[in-house]
């Protein structure tokens, strides 16, 4: 049985997380932290879940000693991520992380991380996010000549980035399968007279409001069709699953490096032509 640590272990993912463990036979909690003075510090992670006692009580900080536990699964922030995985790669142990809204020095340190241990690194480890992926860059290498490429994003009022990780990734899988860099076609905002819209370009919109969990479309425009490719979703537990599995996954890869969900799924090697 794989011993699973949770970093965040109080925030909405965090939770999820905890239930998605407590429910695979495969995995078991044994270590859960929340930031330094929360009010949940000692209290019992499955209970804080609202599942019952997992017998696993919330610390601010991952156990530091070699043995404790086989895998870290990380929904937090930039910085504490960074510490949390320097840690996991200073004791040897796989990863999941699962943390949006880090920057490319950021992105570059968690790829130096990754030179010493198995790393899964996704914006969303929703399976239905990740079969999107693929679609998208298939759907952007037969239509993006004729069509303009808009992604449209929606979450709860709660969320502190934006345009959404998930968006994101969306945009850069479509860059890359169109071979452009996404620094020069990715247009974040407008606002003002803007002119027309540049041809070649991926723009992005984002919606904040209420308790939307989350919901992603790409949309190809063109003259007299449009095609749109849609997620929504109505749990963090299909995020958290995706996560579990992606820890199962990656605790048997033999070899250190950067893996995505993508790998999990074994999409990469699938040809949907």
């Amino acid at each position: 049985m794989l011993r699973i640590a949770i970093a965040g272990a109080a925030g909405r993912m965090g939770r999820a997380l905890t239930q998605a463990v407590q429910q695979n036979d495969a995995l078991v909690l044994v270590a859960a932290t929340a930031r330094a003075g929360s009010s949940v510090i000692g209290t019992d992670a499955g209970e804080l879940a609202g599942i019952g006692s997992a017998g696993v009580i919330v610390c601010e900080t991952l156990p530091k000693d070699a043995g404790q536990f086989d895998l870290l699964i990380d929904f937090t922030t930039p910085e504490n991520t960074l510490n949390n995985i320097a840690l996991c790669a200073e004791l040897g142990l796989p990863a999941v992380v699962g943390t949006t809204g880090l920057n490319s020095e950021q992105i570059d340190q968690l790829k130096a991380y990754s030179e010493k241990i198995p790393l899964c690194f996704a914006a969303n480890y929703s399976t239905g996010v990740t079969l999107c992926l693929q679609l998208a860059q298939q759907a952007a290498q037969v239509l993006a000549e004729d069509s303009d490429i808009e992604i449209i994003e929606a979450h709860h009022r709660h969320k502190v980035d934006a345009p959404s990780g998930t968006a994101l990734a969306l945009g850069n899988a479509i860059a890359e399968s169109l071979d452009r860099d996404p620094k020069e076609i990715f247009v974040l905002a407008r606002e003002g007279i803007t002119g027309a819209r540049e041809e070649g370009t991926i723009g992005f919109s984002t919606i904040r409001g209420g308790d939307i969990v989350g919901d992603h479309t790409v949309l190809f425009a063109s003259e007299g069709e449009r095609v749109e490719i849609t997620h929504k979703a109505s749990s963090r537990l299909s995020f958290a699953r995706g996560a579990a599995r992606a820890a199962l996954w990656i605790s048997g890869q033999p070899a250190a490096g950067m893996y995505d969900m993508r790998d999990v799924l074994g999409l990469k090697k699938l040809d949907l032509s």
